[in-house]
């Protein structure tokens, strides 16, 4: 049985602003890497159970993929409380998909969204 979420283009949003971690990866069933970074991406979800992991075929659902500005796959993003807050594009080895978890983990959201609001309302004055 998968533990991983099925995303769609009538899905996509709510689940990532309803969760405060979710994982998303981009794929195609033609896509060899893909098929590669399926598995690890799947013992991720496991050993993961309170992250949500999402897939999104991107033949599916374009509008979203065309949205999230895919131009490879596989791509994974990680959103943290609806922010985006990773985003590479390539196949992970396990390793280092465990390290994005990690570091997506301990983000101070505080922090984050207080650089998001300053990068948009003040350029730096050399203070």
């Amino acid at each position: 049985m998968s533990t991983t979420t099925e995303l769609t283009d009538t899905n996509f949003e709510s689940v990532i602003n309803g969760n405060d971690i979710v994982l998303v990866d981009f794929w195609a069933t033609w896509c060899g890497p893909c098929t590669q970074f399926a598995p690890i991406f799947e013992k991720s979800a496991q050993e993961n159970p309170d992250i949500v992991h999402a897939k999104l075929d991107t033949e599916a659902a374009q509008q979203v993929a065309i949205a999230a500005g895919i131009t490879a796959i596989p791509t994974l993003m990680a959103f943290r409380e609806g922010v985006l807050v990773f985003n590479q594009a390539g196949a992970l080895p396990a390793p280092a998909l465990a390290e994005v978890v990690q570091m997506v983990r301990a983000l101070d959201m505080g922090k984050v969204r207080a650089e998001i609001a300053g990068d948009k309302s003040a350029a730096p004055d050399g203070d």
